[in-house]
C-alpha cells in the first residue's frame, strides 16, 4: 500500500522549513485604528518574482477520506503560496524539503482551524487537504508571466492512515 506517514501537530518549529505558520499566538500584536483593532503583524512575507502581483482568492476545499495515499507533490517557483482556513475546521498540512530538484519524504501537519501556513516559493507541498467537510481557505498568491506550478509524482504512495486525529 505504501510507506506510513505520522500526521504531528503543526507548530512554528516543526514547519520552519516549509515556511511560516499563520496564528495570532506569539504573534506581535499591534493596536491600530485608534485602538479598536489588533493587528497581527507580518505573520509572513509573500515572495513573488518581479514578473508577479500578489492575488487574494478563495478556495473551497472538499474533504478528503482516509487511509489517504500522498502520490504527489507540487511547488510554485515563481512565489509563495498562503492557505489561512475561513471555517475554523482542522486540516492536513503536507510538505517536503528538495532532493535534487524532486520532492523528498513528506511531512504531514495537523492544523486547527486558526492556523495558516505560508508555503515560501519552490517549496513541495501537497494540494490543500480539508478534513471532515467542505471547508474554504484564503489563499494569497501569485497571478502572473510564466510557469509557476510543478507537478511531481512519487514513485510509491506514503499513506495517512486515519485516526483520532481526524475527528479533531
Amino acid at each position: 500500500m505504501g510507506e506510513a506517514l505520522t500526521v504531528q501537530p503543526l507548530s512554528r518549529e516543526a514547519f520552519a522549513p516549509f515556511g511560516e505558520v499563520l496564528e495570532t499566538d506569539g504573534a506581535e500584536l499591534r493596536m491600530i485604528n485608534q485602538g479598536t483593532t489588533e493587528r497581527f503583524h507580518a505573520l509572513a512575507r509573500a515572495e513573488l518574482d518581479p514578473s508577479g502581483t500578489a492575488i487574494v482568492s478563495l478556495f473551497r476545499g472538499q474533504p478528503r477520506s482516509f487511509p489517504y495515499q500522498v502520490t504527489m507533490m507540487e511547488r510554485h517557483p515563481l512565489g509563495s503560496q498562503a492557505f489561512f482556513p475561513l471555517d475554523n475546521r482542522p486540516w492536513l498540512v503536507i510538505a517536503a524539503g528538495d532532493e535534487d530538484g524532486r520532492p523528498g519524504r513528506p511531512q504531514a501537519f495537523l492544523a486547527h482551524g486558526r492556523q495558516g501556513v505560508n508555503y515560501r516559493a519552490n517549496v513541495w507541498h501537497h494540494p490543500l487537504m480539508a478534513l471532515n467537510e467542505t471547508s474554504t481557505f484564503l489563499v494569497v498568491d501569485r497571478d502572473g508571466e510564466g510557469t509557476n506550478l510543478e507537478e511531481i509524482d512519487y514513485p510509491a504512495a506514503f499513506v495517512i492512515e486515519s485516526g483520532d486525529w481526524a475527528k479533531a
